[in-house]
């Protein structure tokens, strides 16, 4: 059994394949953390200590000894206002102004089947495939019940937490911080790593070393954000790829969070990952519940390489769904960098006639087909299609696009509304905006207010309308800009964004559920809401706004960390690029790209017969290894932003097939030469290069690795295709 429960002493154990997780009601019901790491056989309370801390409080339960203290021991979820003065899980305000709530245990039960969260994504699992642990922690005073639910699914190496708070008193209280996550760490030294950055240049890695005090991420933007992701790693300080330990949690949610990294005054280790505190202060009456958002655990002991491919698993197998999930992706032909506003149904055709001609699967039609949109001040809102602009129907370029013999999609961004529309000068009340003030503006439009449920409605019925009109097989959904003004004209204001994203959760499913044919790329100024809660409802999401390949690369690698290759659009686009202005050979741009559901961004009438013709080659080989990219085993074999090159790889199942990619990122005056050490290969079998015919062991790939050429130009890339000999 993955979840374990010994009556005697009241300890639960969460055991996956290589991983437990301990947690104890002590004498007084509070629950307390014990460990969490590799598997273990033990009862780990032993671990607990207890001695008089001074200032430290201890509950009145212990009477007049002092070495009791919620400050000091590790706990499951932590709370304001019982003497633990670290961060908490948790904070109440209740009826009286007060903020406490001392939770402690009433009860538990056990399911063998995932937890599900109305409203929410969440990791999902077959019969047979997860348990699921619920524990009911109550303030009897206070009146307020947290359910702490507990999802394990044991081959996977995947625990996942969530917590479900109650309002069971008399009177109303308010949620002022809520997460669904803590972990505490008796002992260690401790690096966090996390990955910042801005629009164009989003997931940088940054490692730091957790130091007295707090450290935090988070976003108040109404999105996760380019900022942050809400996903970070807590390492032992000599962990690497191959080895050490290492700790990820991943937050299934796509608006504000927060992620709390704390050592305390006694060197001990606490990260909390939930919903931002800012912005938030979520009332619950009596009777009334609020669902925090589930935050995925997975640990390694076999280093960073390892982790990532435990979430890498658990978000292609358990999170992402529907028809896409498994299936090969269309090879796509964007129209924005190839026409941006400036186009009309001919242009249209003609990338798709371009398309059809280099063997690329689809041409999607980018933002300005509806409404007055000729620039992006004017028309978002008003999702009719400009047929004055198009010269025809919507359903008419579709068959025709068809025709050509290529799929069709469409741009939207259903969030939104300009000022200029159509829809704002009937509706003003239906944005987000403070009253008797002027409203934060970005792109200049604003935010509708989709914590409202006849916003969302017709706006549906208005993409649906859209959708109904032809054979239009995928969506790009995008969001560009963050929410400043938070307040709803129908919405309590301390609910508006955590009820917002539900709102926008609400809508994909029924698209979802209307539209199971149809792709639908997840999209915020490219990777804005790059997260889990999105994977939930888009199997893929445009990586960046940026398509320079160099810039792409340390992208991507950051975007590794957690979220499979199949999951991340990448587009070969015109150089000079036109976010850098730097150029790249076509072919680097295309080894770059294939890390991804591949793609292309550009005007192919500009492109020379002899690069249309290398065009057609790079969709061979993609569609030759798209199987292996999307479901082999990710290796990072070097780190971009501190080697001379960046290299990668994609190992099969069974390991008779490897795609090894490496970008050049140095060139100097007598240059040295770098050896790329390969991962994951049978050390024993001979592996044959597709190219050169040469033959060499795994074993050698992996100990000594293979040299690249030094090549007198910027940025070559070079691709090794590897099949195992019989």
């Amino acid at each position: 059994m993955a979840i374990g429960y010994q009556q005697e002493n009241r300890i639960f154990s969460l055991d996956t394949a290589h991983t437990s997780y301990q947690m104890k009601v002590d004498d007084f019901g509070f629950l307390l953390h014990l460990y969490y790491g590799g598997r273990v056989y033990g009862n780990m309370d032993y671990l607990l200590t207890c001695y008089d801390r001074g200032f430290s409080g201890n509950p009145s339960d212990v009477g007049n000894d002092r070495t009791y203290s919620m400050d000091v021991l590790p706990q499951e979820y932590p709370v304001m206002g019982i003497g633990d003065f670290r961060n908490s899980a948790l904070v109440i305000r209740n009826a009286d102004g007060s903020d406490c709530c001392d939770l402690r245990y009433v009860g538990h039960e056990t399911k063998k089947e995932k937890y599900r969260l109305p409203g929410l994504p969440a990791v999902y699992a077959d019969s047979g495939e997860a348990e699921t642990l619920e524990i009911y922690l109550e303030d009897k005073t206070g009146g307020v019940r947290v359910t702490l639910l507990y999802g394990v699914l044991e081959e996977a190496d995947i625990i996942t937490r969530s917590a479900v708070i109650e309002n069971r008193g008399g009177k109303g209280v308010t949620v002022e911080k809520a997460a669904s996550a803590c972990l505490d760490f008796l002992t260690g030294r401790y690096d966090l790593l996390s990955f910042y950055g801005r629009h164009t240049m989003e997931r940088n890695l940054q490692r730091e070393e957790i130091r007295h005090g707090t450290y935090a991420i988070g976003s108040r933007r109404g999105a996760s954000s380019h900022q942050y992701n809400p996903a970070v790693i807590l390492a032992d300080r000599n962990t690497t790829e191959e080895a050490g330990s290492c700790y990820g949690l991943v937050f299934v949610y796509s608006g504000n969070f927060l992620c709390e990294a704390e050592r305390d005054q006694f060197d001990q280790t606490r990260v909390l990952m939930g919903l931002q505190s800012d912005l938030f202060h979520y009332p619950l009456e009596p009777g009334e519940k609020l669902v925090v958002p589930e935050t995925i655990l997975c640990y390694s002991d076999r280093g960073l390489g390892t982790l990532s491919a435990r979430f890498h698993h658990c978000i292609g197998a358990h999170l992402c769904r529907g028809k896409y999930r498994d299936a090969s992706r269309p090879v796509l032909l964007n129209s924005w960098e190839a026409a941006y506003f400036s186009f009309d149904g001919s242009t249209i055709l003609k990338l798709a006639e371009s398309a059809a001609d280099l063997g690329i699967d689809m041409i999607v039609m980018d933002d300005g087909w509806f409404g007055k949109r000729e620039d992006d001040n004017s028309g978002l809102g008003d999702w009719h299609v400009n047929e004055n602009k198009l010269g025809c129907s919507l359903k008419e370029l579709t068959e025709k696009v068809n025709k050509a013999g290529v799929k069709f999609g469409i741009w939207i961004e259903p969030e939104m509304v300009s000022e200029d529309s159509e829809l704002y000068r009937k509706h003003p009340d239906w944005v987000l905006r403070i009253p008797g003030r002027e409203p934060v503006r970005c792109r200049n439009q604003l935010v509708l207010d989709f914590s409202r449920t006849d916003v969302r409605d017709y706006i549906f019925g208005q993409i649906c309308s859209i959708l109904n009109q032809g054979n239009i097989a995928y969506v790009k959904w995008d969001m560009n800009r963050s929410i400043v003004d938070v307040y709803s004209m129908e919405n309590c204001q301390g609910k508006v964004t955590y009820d917002y994203m539900l709102g926008v959760y609400d809508f994909l499913e029924k698209l979802l559920a209307g539209y199971p044919d149809v792709l639908i790329e997840g999209c915020s100024g490219g990777g804005g809401r790059f997260d889990a809660g999105m994977l939930y409802y888009t199997p893929q999401i445009w990586c960046s706004d940026n398509t320079d390949a160099l810039d792409r690369l340390r992208i991507q690698y950051g975007t590794s960390f957690f979220y499979p290759a199949s999951t991340v659009g990448s587009h070969v686009s015109a150089v000079p690029n036109h976010q850098t202005g730097r150029s790249v050979s076509l072919h680097t741009r295309g080894v770059v790209a294939m890390a991804g559901a591949f793609g292309y961004e550009l005007d192919p009438a500009k492109l020379t017969e002899d690069e249309k013709e290398a065009v057609r080659e790079q969709i061979r080989q993609y569609k030759s290894w798209e199987a292996l990219i999307r479901k082999g085993r990710y290796y990072r074999l070097t780190d971009p932003f501190a080697e001379p090159c960046a290299a990668w790889m994609f190992v099969s199942e069974e390991k008779d097939r490897a795609l090894v990619s490496v970008v050049m990122l140095e060139m100097h005056g007598n240059m040295t030469v770098s050896y790329v050490r390969m991962r994951g290969l049978d050390p024993q079998a001979v592996y044959r290069d597709s190219k050169s015919g040469r033959c060499y062991y795994g074993a050698d790939l992996m100990e000594a690795g293979l040299p690249m050429p030094v090549e007198l130009k910027e940025y070559p890339a070079y691709q090794i295709g590897l099949v195992r000999q019989a």
